[in-house]
């Protein structure tokens, strides 16, 4: 009778959230679209990955491997469906890659029935998370993630210090995954590591976050730039600082690669996350840079401030007051999809244009960095607002 009831509450349950119509929040920015739900949740996990279904071992219906979050999602578009491969994390506090799949990309969302198989390498991972995902021009779909081991270079009795490293797989169908050697480069740790779509010189391009510790920066900090000749035995041997973390800023304490740049006309357009430091802690936003498209490498344009912050229920969760992206779909139509977790424990959409965003990294003015500059580049924007209202250009 237990067993019963509660599987038909988790069932209609379970059928009405992933049947559940998304729309656009009002009002908005201008620059993109919010939603009022999110896209994906814990529990928007099938209902087979939780509990024991069989009445004979479980016939109070418990939850036998929970789910703790589901959250920094990387994004493609095949065939025209939108899949996600989203971070679930366990009770357990291990993570692992699921895809999810949705013909708008906006709703509608469910997962394969089975998680991804991550082949491990010779020195197993404990811990895999945040995939990006890219379409390159060699054929293969490369998923870069991070990989996480325990410092054997802990002192006893440390159970928290660990190694960071960035693990690369590779696709055809998101079903099968070869798994390549972690990238080796000259920092002693690396996290957000994206692979660049197209090849530069006949080489493969990498955009990664050098720093000293797992958690700390030390004297490393901003978005780096690299080369290697394979990915099957991914090696960079020089990274250059392309854009730098900056004091007082929405990314004084670090900032690194979102999802794999956009290609347009004006340049490669960037989602990035920056992190900044608060007397509740680190809070991380999202924000957007243009750089060359014969040199990606030389950012070209950088709008001050945050693209996308955490408001309301976004501002709620496991790590609170943390937005974060790992990915994004530009649609042939022009229309994008920014897909991003709050606060560790569920994922959002905000849809824009190719146009819009290029509009806001172009136009909208840099962080001049110091208060009195800001008022002033302030001070501008209203003179010239009054001017048109005086003028009866615009009623306010």
């Amino acid at each position: 009778m237990v067993f019963d009831e509660r599987l038909n509450y988790f069932i209609q349950k379970y059928n009405g959230l992933i049947k559940r119509k998304n729309s656009v929040q009002e009002g908005g920015n201008g620059i993109y679209d919010k939603y009022i739900y999110p896209v994906i949740t814990k529990d928007h996990t099938p209902l087979f990955w939780r509990y024991d279904l069989d009445r004979n071992t479980n016939p109070y219906l418990m939850e036998r491997l929970g789910v703790n979050c589901a959250f920094n999602p990387g994004a493609i578009e095949l065939n025209g469906k939108i899949y996600l491969v989203v971070r679930i994390e366990g009770n357990d506090r291990k993570s692992f890659f699921a895809v999810a799949e949705s013909e708008s990309g906006i709703d509608n969302f469910t997962f394969w029935d089975y998680p991804v198989v991550m082949p491990e390498t010779k020195n197993p991972d404990i811990n895999i998370y945040d995939m990006r995902l890219v379409k390159h021009e060699d054929g293969w779909i490369y998923g870069l993630f991070c990989t996480e081991r325990k410092d054997p270079e802990a002192a006893c009795g440390d159970t928290f210090s660990a190694v960071a490293a960035c693990g690369i797989a590779r696709t055809k169908d998101l079903k099968l995954w070869e798994r390549l050697p972690d990238l080796k480069t000259a920092s002693p740790q690396q996290r957000n590591v994206v692979l660049h779509p197209e090849f530069i010189k006949g080489k493969y391009a990498l955009y990664t976050r050098p720093q000293d510790g797992f958690i700390e920066i030390g004297k490393g900090g901003g978005i780096g730039f690299g080369y290697t000749d394979s990915m099957e035995n991914a090696v960079i041997y020089e990274e250059i600082l392309m854009e730098c973390k900056e004091y007082h800023t929405i990314k004084e304490v670090k900032n690194g690669q979102g999802p794999t740049p956009l290609k347009t006309e004006k340049g490669w357009l960037h989602i990035a996350h920056g992190v900044r430091n608060t007397a509740a802690g680190l809070r991380y936003v999202v924000y957007a840079f243009l750089s060359d498209l014969e040199h990606p490498e030389i950012v070209t344009h950088r709008p001050g401030g945050f693209l996308i912050a955490p408001e309301g229920e976004e501002r709620i969760g496991d790590v609170s007051n943390v937005v974060f992206c790992n990915g994004v779909v530009a649609r042939q139509n022009g229309d994008v999809l920014i897909y991003y977790a709050s606060s560790d424990t569920r994922c959002h959409v905000a849809s824009t244009t190719i146009d819009k965003l290029l509009d806001y990294v172009i136009n909208t003015p840099e962080d001049p960095l110091r208060s009195y500059a800001c008022v002033q580049q302030r001070i501008d924007l209203i003179s010239r607002n009054l001017r048109l209202i005086k003028n009866n250009t615009v009623s306010v």
